[in-house]
């Protein structure tokens, strides 16, 4: 008697039918797993209905798209697991006094339910920026990145020269701490360091003390001016490493840093400039052309204003395209622009090639002829 046998899981996962490749768009997920990393930090780890493969550059983001309260919400987080596990990804978060969106997720979101992610995107990443030498660091939860990053170059037995500087408020709040000791005791030249602000009464700490600062950076990675850096944390620790390595003379080049979270400053100030000109013309130019944004896929049209934006002439409509940011960096409002000539002051949401293939991002995109988007 032949028993035939239904076939495997992972032979469906593996079927070049069945298998998609991720791609930045609108893409509905499944929550798989929750882990508790710490008492104030979870990992949510999704895959899709049909079989995807998550393949991104380690330290980029996807953006959230979820129902609160009735209303829509955009949220960006960095991907914390690595490519080279290709069939899902993940994202840690840690809970934030106040915080609207984190608290939520922490508090609702469960193992089966479905959520919208747009993605990934992101400049900050360890493909586009190699090198034979490389210094992570990070504060807190701005671990996720630089963690991604870590494991690909773990998983992918890369010949790369790895320090990893990792700060916490407290050996408690320490994410990651025994997959990284585990990489650590794995590969040589991955070598880790810890740093806690504080230990509370009655916790052991054998490791480093206090506050990241020149002294205690020569003592754990004395050739860090020879290493390209990757940083992500809180704006303040961002600021800090960024003034320590000027002072040493490093050459900024070799400096990357995660940047959606809280918006930078400089990009910040670039947006306000941006849209302080764009007062000063709307105003200077009342009589000026105007010019129409058709949605193709809406079948309707607005004229916009002089000054406005495509994702605010397709608001006025009743349309609604998603965004983060709002000041061309998370690259949420992502659309394809099938005619017409836009001014697009973004802030690196958006890749050249993303550019050349026609696309815009909505929020910072200002018609200079008709325009017509996919949307």
């Amino acid at each position: 008697m032949t028993t035939l046998l239904s076939e495997p899981a992972t032979t469906l996962y593996s079927h070049e039918l069945n298998t998609r490749v991720w791609s930045n768009g609108r893409h509905q997920v499944r929550c798989v797993r929750i882990i508790h990393e710490t008492h104030d930090v979870k990992t949510f780890c999704f895959n899709a209905e049909q079989a995807v493969m998550f393949f991104f550059k380690p330290g980029q983001f996807v953006t959230l798209e979820l129902e609160i309260d009735g209303e829509q919400v955009m949220r960006s987080y960095t991907i914390s697991s690595s490519p080279s596990v290709p069939y899902s990804f993940s994202i840690t978060i840690k809970r934030i006094p106040g915080g609207r969106v984190s608290n939520w997720l922490h508090d609702h979101l469960k193992v089966h339910d479905e959520v919208v992610v747009h993605g990934p995107t992101g400049l900050f990443n360890c493909i586009d920026h190699t090198a034979d030498k490389v210094l992570f660091l990070s504060g807190g939860v701005g671990i996720t990145p630089v963690m991604s990053m870590a494991r690909w170059l773990f998983d992918t037995n890369a010949e790369v020269d790895v320090a990893f500087v990792h700060s916490a408020r407290t050996p408690a709040d320490l994410i990651f701490q025994r997959e990284l000791e585990h990489m650590s005791s794995r590969v040589d030249e991955f070598v880790l360091h810890l740093l806690c602000e504080r230990v509370e009464p009655g916790q052991a700490w054998p490791g480093y003390r206090g506050f990241l600062d020149q002294t205690r950076l020569e003592m754990m990675v004395p050739d860090f001016m020879d290493r390209r850096v990757f940083c992500c944390g809180p704006e303040p620790y961002m600021r800090a490493v960024r003034e320590l390595l000027r002072a040493n003379g490093f050459d900024m080049d070799f400096y990357h840093q995660e940047s959606f979270n809280a918006t930078p400053v400089e990009a910040s100030q670039e947006a306000l400039e941006h849209s302080e000109l764009a007062e000063r013309e709307a105003e200077i130019a009342q009589e000026a052309t105007q010019f129409s944004v058709v949605l193709n896929q809406s079948e309707v049209s607005a004229e916009a204003l002089p000054g406005e934006t495509v994702h605010a002439a397709a608001a006025r409509l009743g349309i609604t395209i998603p965004k983060a940011c709002g000041v061309g960096i998370c690259g949420t409002c992502r659309v394809l622009k099938t005619s017409g000539v836009v001014d697009m002051q973004h802030n690196g949401g958006i890749t050249d090639e993303d550019v050349a293939a026609g696309y815009i991002l909505a929020c910072c995109s200002v018609p200079r002829s008709d325009v017509a988007v996919a949307v």
